[in-house]
């Protein structure tokens, strides 16, 4: 059976949790500022700030989500209605009195599948050898026609404990060659998802 060729990122995708758990579609409704001024794209990592809504985690090396966002509700302030949508537009206008809630994977035991590039949106692939070792994430700009996020993990790899991203297998059904996978399952590392990390925001 042939798999499609993995041509670019799409973010971090949930699919299943650590242990062969499975993952149900459990997420937690998170509120996003109004007037918050950068998009945020499915499969981006967000997190807290200290006014209690989340924002977009930009961090490359450093980051420190506290999950995955999976889309979005609010009130257009021009229709009156409530619009669910794939990603947030920057600075979007809503009803007064409304609120932004995002839908964002957030169990620090969720595996998400990811893309492997060499930089940017140039899709690449690492060795088996990759499993164990932590990574760090690619910040690419989403894409405003289909909602998703472009985020990758880069094929450099290391055991250096302050990097956010471990790599738990490869995915072998897109593999290129024997020892070529451009896909891997990953997990956010305990001490840098915010729920695992003992310092409050």
């Amino acid at each position: 059976m042939a798999y499609p060729t993995v041509d670019k990122p799409y973010g971090l995708k949930p699919v299943n949790l650590i242990g062969g758990q499975v993952f149900a579609g459990a997420t937690r409704q998170m509120e996003i500022a109004s007037g918050y001024a950068t998009s945020i794209f499915y499969g981006d990592l967000v997190k807290r700030i200290s006014d209690g809504t989340i924002e977009k985690d930009t961090g490359t090396a450093t980051a420190t989500p506290c999950g995955i966002f999976l889309g979005v509700s609010f009130t257009n302030s021009s229709t009156g209605q409530v619009q669910q949508q794939q990603f947030y537009p920057a600075s979007q206008s809503i009803a007064s009195g409304s609120k932004i809630f995002a839908v964002v994977a957030d169990d620090p035991d969720t595996l998400f599948q990811v893309a492997v590039v060499s930089s940017g949106t140039t899709v690449t692939g690492v060795g088996i050898t990759a499993i164990g070792n932590n990574t760090t994430l690619v910040q690419n700009a989403g894409i405003t026609t289909t909602g998703n996020s472009q985020v990758a993990v880069t094929a450099a790899t290391a055991t250096t404990n302050t990097l956010p991203i471990r790599i738990i297998d490869v995915v072998r059904d897109t593999a290129t060659a024997a020892d070529n996978f451009p896909e891997v399952i990953v997990k956010i590392n305990a001490t840098m998802h915010q729920y695992n990390n003992a310092t409050g925001v």
